[in-house]
């Protein structure tokens, strides 16, 4: 199967190239970004901008400019429009597209590429081996940890940073919508499994000044979040139960009017999800909710939101924990059954949806 052959439409086979060269392009737009080199362009306007110019303005050498942004036009950032011939070749203009707009201005596109770059990059070359192997070799990279969890508190600073910003920006959005419908409910004390730096459960003492809250995590997290619940002045009524949530064995605290599982099942392999959704339910108090916040690969609104969170699933494979992935919500209902729970309501929220489940 050739280029040639009529029978391919062009539009396919150039995906199929892009993806081919796909690891190159994305660091050409990433230093062109980081180095100045897409700024330059959209400086320029209308009026275009010469590989010269561009050099000049970044403070980067000519060869390097020129490769940057031929990497770039291939991924449709620029745009180039041949001009006149000089001693140093063909110059031509460049301009900004569009989508090298929202490669320079769109926050979450900058996230999301910091994210690939500093966290998943590296250690994707070992997706193979993930697969093959059922753990997240790709890991290695940074330490010897069974879990990105379990090292997470000592990754190098700039990793730790961008695993951070990824996490909380796919959360901060939701969590003032979620919270009040949590804490309608008016429970007297929840339940934060997976709690990490105790940002939820800050905003809920927030919100409920008579609200008591215990977070479940590595003992690396609950000391973030033991340390930014002192900062905002609610330590007194937010507790830190380490565990290793892996361990079927250990039982979680009992007796919690809700149980919150935020973005936390995703993390886990289906059958760990069962036995953790099962402790949960045993530490409900009589009548009391465990609630389940995912992003469900089915429920996104658009074919964006969908291959963002399906290529989340490559980072659990290579990088987290080599078991879990971003679920279908029918994957989480069975598991939800299993368990011995039942689904009383889902709510969706935007890219976001709220499991409501009850005790058997």
């Amino acid at each position: 199967m050739t280029q040639d052959d009529a029978s391919i439409p062009l539009d396919h086979y150039r995906n199929a190239q892009q993806i081919a060269f796909a690891p190159l392009t994305f660091q050409a737009a990433r230093v062109a970004l980081e180095r100045g080199v897409l700024a330059a362009v959209e400086k320029s306007r209308k009026r275009g901008i010469t590989i010269a110019e561009v050099a000049e303005a970044a403070g980067l050498e000519r060869y390097a400019v020129r490769v940057l942004l031929e990497g770039c036009l291939s991924l449709d950032l620029v745009s180039y429009e041949p001009t006149e011939r000089s001693e140093h070749g063909a110059e031509g203009r460049y301009r900004l597209t569009l989508s090298g707009k929202l490669m320079l201005h769109d926050p979450l596109v900058g996230i999301n590429m910091r994210f690939v770059h500093d966290v998943c990059y590296r250690g994707a070359f070992d997706l193979e081996r993930a697969i093959d192997e059922k753990r997240p070799a790709g890991l290695e990279v940074f330490g010897s940890w069974p879990t990105i969890y379990a090292g997470l508190s000592e990754l190098p600073v700039q990793v730790k940073k961008s695993w951070f910003d990824f996490d909380h920006v796919y959360s901060d959005g939701v969590f003032p919508v979620v919270a009040k419908q949590v804490l309608g409910a008016r429970p007297k004390n929840l339940l934060d499994v997976g709690g990490n730096t105790g940002k939820w459960a800050v905003l809920c003492t927030g919100l409920d000044p008579d609200l008591r809250i215990t977070i479940l995590d590595h003992p690396g997290q609950l000391a973030v979040a033991t340390r930014n619940a002192h900062e905002a002045g609610c330590a007194d009524r937010i507790g830190a139960h380490p565990i290793d949530l892996l361990d079927h064995t250990q039982p979680f605290p009992l007796g919690y009017d809700a149980v919150w599982m935020s973005q936390c099942l995703d993390c886990f392999s289906e059958a760990d999800i069962v036995e953790i959704l099962r402790r949960g339910r045993a530490a409900l108090a009589p009548g009391g909710v465990l609630y389940v916040l995912e992003s469900f690969w089915d429920r996104q609104a658009s074919e964006i939101g969908r291959n963002a969170v399906t290529a989340l699933s490559l980072y659990f494979t290579c990088m987290a924990n080599g078991t879990s992935r971003m679920y279908h919500s029918d994957d989480l209902r069975q598991c939800v059954e299993a368990a011995g729970l039942v689904l009383g309501s889902e709510t969706e929220l935007g890219s976001h949806t709220l499991f409501s489940c009850t005790a058997a």
